[in-house]
């Protein structure tokens, strides 16, 4: 089985954003932001080859939406056919395309307007199946008042016209080598993949714990629409993954890919910063 990350873009987020209730003294010490209080923030994505299935995690935000999103200054977009052929695949290569959820910075890539005059969208991984949670789903069409700018048509429902999104409400195996599990909090039935690399799980996090520095329980983001939901569900994955010791990878964090955590004096801590590339070589150490 073979990993690779690709860094689909990124973008800036407000600090208090990102943090929450936690004050701005106390977390700029583990996450730097500019004289504004914006934080830069990754679009990660894992693209997993088990020889059998090209799975691509999540797909950043696209190009459809940067005028109506200018306030988070993303940049450093990739075109996904470009980013796969130097990994010896091509866009029609995906056969599985895993959505944590649909905001936009996770999902805005899976399709693109075909002209300049936006008349027509098209997938990009034209022979892939979309995963979803139903949950998630239904928030998309429905969307609360706290979401509803977040989600966009055209990311997500000419895909459904062309019958290439399942939807799942419980925890479901994608294939041998790839658990999807359910998490709430920042967003109803957000997908955690759990893959199996070798010896290790590794942990996509998505945004039920954006970056490192959101470990800490309480370091909840001001996005989440429960918070207190997000917390238990953190709760939740950072006990198992420190009894397991499963690797978190995170999505947004510009600064570290993965970790290693463990339990230090009754709370649960980074423990090893790791990059993705060098999981292979500690697997089966």
């Amino acid at each position: 089985m073979k990993i690779h990350k690709i860094e689909a873009g990124t973008f800036y987020c407000d600090g208090g954003a990102v943090f929450g209730v936690v004050p701005k003294r106390v977390w700029q010490k583990r996450y730097p932001c500019n004289d504004d209080n914006f934080c830069k923030m990754a679009m990660r994505c894992l693209l997993i080859d088990t020889g059998k299935r090209l799975v691509l995690i999540d797909t950043g935000a696209g190009t459809k939406h940067l005028e109506q999103l200018k306030y988070y200054n993303i940049s450093d977009l990739v075109d996904f056919e470009t980013e796969l052929a130097a990994l010896g695949y091509c866009c029609a290569d995906i056969t599985d395309v895993v959505q944590t959820h649909l905001h936009f910075d996770h999902c805005g890539g899976g399709t693109y307007f075909t002209d300049k005059e936006k008349t027509e969208i098209r997938p990009t991984f034209p022979n892939a199946t979309f995963w979803v949670g139903k949950k998630q789903w239904d928030n998309y069409l429905h969307p609360n008042v706290r979401e509803a700018d977040s989600y966009f048509y055209e990311n997500m429902l000419p895909l459904m016209e062309l019958q290439r999104i399942r939807l799942i409400d419980s925890d479901y195996t994608l294939c041998p080598e790839i658990n999807l599990r359910l998490f709430d909090g920042h967003s109803r039935g957000q997908i955690v993949p759990y893959i199996k690399f070798g010896n290790v799980s590794l942990v996509f996090c998505g945004d039920v714990i954006p970056l490192a520095a959101n470990i800490p329980v309480a370091w909840v983001s001001a996005f989440d629409c429960c918070p207190l939901t997000s917390m238990n569900d953190k709760i939740r994955l950072l006990e198992e993954a420190a009894k397991q010791q499963q690797i978190l990878v995170f999505e947004h964090d510009a600064y570290v890919e993965c970790c290693k955590v463990g339990e230090v004096n009754g709370r649960i801590k980074a423990l090893e910063m790791l990059k993705i590339e060098e999981l292979k070589f500690i697997i089966n150490n």
